[in-house]
């Protein structure tokens, strides 16, 4: 008998144990993986394509080298930035009904040739820029899962490499296609993925950091070999609608030559699709009927009641859920009731959509693209900087504007700053989604993923009107305080009028609207029969909805937007439809928010901050600082005021409001009055003090009070000497000097008595011993 101590072969033999034990009658040790034998194949199966896009950039594709136990794995590289995406999908069926797919983006140090900054010295939890790239793969992916497939997928994309030149993000999206696309896991793409830029009105496809930089849209756009769009993601300054809309049709062309490399990889390396039965339990053709006939009319009465507001809409819908589901148990003891409700909720969804596309009746009584009601109110709380109250429907946010100096940006990280090019932001918006807002109980302190991507869209949308050199950072908070759909673009609009109540000098009021999509989709042709664009949707159209856009922008163009469509693509044509009735509406929400407040407040509140610069000499820096700079740490205790130097002869003063402003400036006088000297005119002759004689020259003072002054041996005499006392100089004596001014590095007066001497035939040098001889 062998007994075995070692807790690794431990492990290892109860591995091989499970393994063996799950063999198929076969023997064949790969059904503990579900897999086909051709999967086995292409274990080490490797391949590569290469796509040469439009502007003769090459973007490389490859599979099998690495990662190989994964269902599937892509490299793809631009340039030098590389980035490796792993997908693997568990075997057993997740009892969830919608699919728990997770997204990972990790940016690696290493990658950059960094080591990170923080104590441990290692990559901790995911950054802000992390989350949000995520995001971004993860709603290009998503959409294109089968119907029914709640099995639990992980997609993890780790950069290897980058450049600082080529971003990361757009090529982690294709090889996050590429290793869905060539894995046994069931998914209909590929996709491709582009980033579009525009300079001097030119469209640039990947643009480089730099040009992102000077470049007036920055755009990500992915789709698939149809012509659908399946994501957008983007930002712009003030981006007209036409050049919005060429864009989209470069970028969806430009797409198709990377979806042909995926396909060409996957036919050449790719596993067969593994078969998986649909997430649904065997339906009763009796609790359907019923369920039907007790509840279709009732759902269609709820719906045509424009009288419902959402919480009683809502509660309309339960309680007639709840009934139904009691009525089946009272006729059946041993009732399904999962499956009872999963049939309920798609009876739910498929009358709420059949209304809409066949009768045009939206659930509040509004036409297709109607706002709704929209008030607006600004100058909330005294104490605050800047504060507005954006109310549209059921939807309510409440936005506040904080000012402070500018050493409270937000700096950035090593790995996101050479990425983006950015070290600090000193403007940023905080969203948070309370479950208050819903009627709901949960987590306040809990900032999740889809909290940060609101926030960075708000942030994206309001950046382009901020004025560029403004001396103070600006956080703005939007906190959601009644919530029923495109709360984000609420915040746009709360955002920009907490702006101006500020007194921000935005150079446009921005505005944002949420637009929606219900489709008739034909399974046999693969096309849209019909469809209906909603403006202003509202909660219940997102959830039961095909897609939720939002958009953001000016008067004069676009500055941010985000589609989140939850069908397999969706046609440039409606797409392009969207924008433009999102353009309208957002002129009817300009035009209302315009008479609330239509310019920065002139008039500063008694709580605004002030900030002041303030030059100090540098012979005077030392007594203005004090000693460990004591001098400012006692300003900001008794004023709170900041002080921190702007350049080498300059220093910032923050101040929370113009009283501190006025108090510190008092007691900075007084500092610099201690030492109060009169003004000396450049090769004007002066009367010194002698002081103190040492080695190297004499101490003297021209003024009383005066902070000694040192006079070189080499600025005594025309003769070279090496002590004081060889002239005959002593403490007391006054000599005549001439000034030239102070040292422009040390602030040390600058003063000689050489230069009033004319040269004699005496010694060029004396030494002590020959002037005591003398």
């Amino acid at each position: 008998m062998i007994i075995i101590t070692n807790f690794r072969l431990l492990r290892y033999h109860r591995s091989l144990f499970l393994t063996y034990k799950n063999l198929c009658k076969n023997g064949n040790v790969h059904c503990v993986r579900c897999s086909s034998a051709n999967n086995v194949n292409n274990y080490k199966k490797a391949g590569t394509e290469t796509v040469t896009l439009s502007d003769g950039k090459q973007l490389y594709l490859s599979t099998g080298k690495y990662a190989r136990f994964a269902d599937g794995c892509a490299v793809a590289s631009l340039g030098d930035t590389s980035v490796m995406v792993t997908a693997v999908c568990q075997q057993q069926q997740s009892t969830s009904s919608f699919l728990p797919l997770v997204v990972d983006y990790r940016q690696k140090a290493a990658a950059a040739g960094r080591i990170p900054t923080n104590f441990f010295r290692r990559e901790l939890g995911p950054s802000e820029h992390e989350i949000l790239t995520s995001r971004v793969i993860d709603r290009s992916i998503r959409p294109l899962f089968p119907e029914g497939f709640c099995f639990n997928t992980q997609i993890m994309c780790n950069m290897l490499a980058v450049d600082g030149i080529n971003d990361p993000d757009v090529i982690a999206i294709n090889a996050a296609s590429a290793a869905l696309s060539v894995s046994d896991i069931p998914w209909n793409g590929p996709i491709g993925a582009v980033r579009l830029g525009m300079i001097d009105n030119e469209l640039i496809i990947n643009p480089t950091r730099r040009q992102i930089q000077d470049s007036m849209m920055n755009l990500i756009i992915t789709a698939t070999n149809q012509n659908l769009i399946v994501m957008l993601e983007g930002s712009g300054a003030e981006v007209p609608e036409q050049y919005l809309k060429k864009a989209l049709k470069m970028g969806v062309k430009e797409c198709q030559s990377i979806v042909t490399a995926i396909t060409n990889l996957q036919n050449a390396c790719g596993k067969t699709k593994r078969e998986f039965e649909i997430n649904k339990q065997q339906e009763d053709d009796d609790i359907k009927n019923t369920v039907t006939k007790l509840s279709e009319e009732k759902l269609q009465d709820i719906f045509s009641n424009y009288s419902h507001d959402k919480i009683s809409r809502d509660k309309a819908v339960n309680d007639l859920r709840n009934n139904v589901i009691e009525t089946l148990r009272n006729d059946n003891a041993d009732l399904n009731v999962k499956l009872a409700e999963n049939i309920f909720g798609k009876l739910v969804k498929n009358i709420f959509r059949t209304l809409i596309l066949e009768k045009d009746v939206r659930c509040d009584g509004r036409q297709t693209h109607s706002l709704r009601d929209i008030s607006c109110q600004v100058d909330l709380f005294n104490p605050l900087h800047g504060s507005a109250l954006f109310q549209r429907g059921q939807t309510q946010v409440m936005c506040t504007v904080t000012l402070d100096s500018l050493e409270s940006a937000l700096k950035m990280d090593t790995v996101s700053m050479l990425i983006s090019g950015v070290k600090e932001k000193n403007f940023f918006l905080h969203y948070e989604f309370p479950p208050y807002a819903t009627n709901e109980t949960g987590h306040a302190s809990r900032i999740g993923r889809r909290e940060l991507g609101h926030g960075a869209l708000a942030e994206k949308a309001l950046r382009p009107v901020l004025p560029k050199d403004y001396p103070f950072t600006i956080r703005l908070t939007s906190e959601v305080l009644e919530s029923n759909g495109s709360s984000s673009m609420a915040s746009v609009c709360g955002g920009s009028l907490a702006l101006l109540d500020a007194g921000i000098p935005i150079s446009s009021t921005a505005a944002g609207v949420a637009i929606g999509l219900v489709t008739k989709y034909n399974e046999t042709t693969a096309n849209i029969e019909d469809y209906k664009i909603l403006t202003d949707i509202l909660g219940i159209e997102d959830y039961l909805g095909d897609m939720d856009f939002k958009i953001a922008g000016t008067k004069q163009g676009i500055t941010a937007l985000q589609a989140d469509i939850k069908i397999p693509g969706v046609p440039l044509k409606i797409m392009l439809e969207c924008i433009h009735h999102a353009t309208n509406a957002k002129i009817k929400i300009l035009k209302i928010m315009n008479k609330v407040i239509q310019t920065p407040r002139e008039v500063k509140k008694d709580k605004m901050p002030v900030v002041d610069n303030l030059e100090i000499p540098i012979h005077q820096r030392g007594k203005f600082l004090g000693v460990g700079g004591i001098n400012l740490k006692k300003i900001f205790l008794e004023t709170g005021v900041n002080i921190y130097p702007h350049d080498e002869n300059t220093y910032t003063i923050f101040a929370p409001n113009e009283d501190a402003m006025t108090e510190a400036k008092e007691m900075i006088e007084k500092i610099l009055q201690k030492n109060h000297e009169p003004v000396l005119e450049f090769g004007t002759i002066y009367n010194a003090r002698i002081v103190e004689i040492r080695e190297t020259g004499i101490m003297v003072t021209l003024y009383s009070n005066m902070i000694p002054a040192l006079l070189p041996n080499s600025q005594l005499d025309q003769r070279k000497i090496h002590h004081p006392s060889a002239l005959g100089l002593e403490v007391g004596q006054e000599i005549q000097v001439k000034y030239f001014g102070r040292d422009p590095v040390s602030g040390q007066i600058r003063i000689s008595r050489k230069v009033l001497q004319t040269p004699s035939l005496i010694p060029k040098t004396l030494h002590r011993d020959d002037a005591e001889k003398t």
